[in-house]
């Protein structure tokens, strides 16, 4: 059975054959994060390694979105598998457990949504044709919710409005907690809420905290905001698992290759809070983009625009 990826150490460290050999590759894939060039020696030692765990639960293990000590895990999971990053951005498997697979919690949404819709709705809105707004409502009267909610919020407006800047790596960390802790009724409804008007879809935009969380004064390169990921083990991790649940493919009816449009949404969900959050770009319209460029490229356009299109011009996504 496949296990999580910390419990699989574990079992490791107490074994001195499995113990020695996930030494070698804890030091093959921190040179590896140094960007240390290894010599032929080197790579054929690093790769006997992984081969030698053979049939190690350690070589098989999982991690799952919203377990304590997530970087941990995740950690171990590139420590074994860091051979599958040779490719300039093809992560070859997520590092997550199958949504399917992972515990469903009841949620309360239906009941506080009913409980909402027994007041005058209207008159606590102030606009009834706003169901980002309705969501909002929703999530307030969630303990939990409008905690987490409240709580990136602070973090992503501080400095707004002035000559401070906001701290961008708190803001993430506030972003990833609400999207890991609420349940997904509830994060779900507040992302892709249907818009039919711009002050709808301003609030949706600004779900994401752009000033902080998407936008820099300058728009970087692509290839620099795929670098700032890939140094960073949930980053790296996020963004496997959206190539793999988010891999387009034409014949299917959904546009998915993995015909799971659900799981492709929830992927996406998982990149908000990183260094590559993505957001919708307008008011107006459904359409989402990371926050870069590839102006001057150079000869790593092709790459830089396949960056783009996965967020772009996705239609799985």
């Amino acid at each position: 059975p496949r296990s999580d990826c910390i419990a699989a150490e574990q079992l490791c460290l107490s074994d001195s054959i499995c113990n020695a050999t996930y030494r070698i590759l804890e030091d093959c894939a921190l040179a590896k994060t140094r960007f240390l060039p290894l010599d032929h020696d080197s790579r054929v030692r690093c790769l006997n390694a992984e081969l030698d765990l053979g049939n190690s639960s350690l070589l098989h293990c999982k991690c799952h979105r919203r377990m304590k000590r997530q970087e941990h895990c995740l950690r171990i999971f590139w420590t074994v598998h860091a051979s599958m990053t040779d490719g300039y951005f093809s992560l070859e498997t997520s590092p997550y457990e199958n949504p399917a697979n992972e515990e469903h919690w009841k949620t309360d949404y239906n009941e506080l949504a009913a409980l909402l819709s027994g007041r005058d709705w209207s008159q606590l809105a102030g606009d009834a044709t706003n169901p980002c707004l309705k969501a909002t409502h929703v999530c307030n009267l969630s303990k939990k919710c409008v905690r987490l909610r409240t709580d990136y919020a602070s973090i992503c407006t501080k400095g707004a409005g002035s000559e401070d800047t906001c701290d961008r790596r708190k803001c993430h960390r506030g972003l990833r907690n609400f999207f890991e802790k609420v349940p997904e009724d509830f994060t779900r409804r507040i992302l892709f809420c249907p818009c039919q008007d711009e002050l709808c879809g301003e609030r949706r935009r600004k779900t994401i905290v752009p000033d902080c969380s998407f936008q820099y004064n300058t728009k970087p390169n692509c290839l620099w905001l795929l670098d700032s990921c890939l140094e960073d083990h949930i980053c790296k991790s996020r963004l496997a698992d959206f190539q793999q649940n988010c891999q387009p493919a034409d014949m299917s009816p959904d546009g998915c290759s993995q015909h799971n449009h659900a799981a492709c949404l929830q992927a996406y969900m998982g990149m908000i809070g990183t260094p590559m959050t993505p957001n919708y770009i307008s008011n107006s319209s459904v359409e989402v983009s990371l926050w870069c460029t590839c102006e001057s490229s150079g000869n790593q356009k092709e790459k830089c625009d396949q960056i783009l299109s996965m967020f772009e011009s996705n239609k799985c996504l």
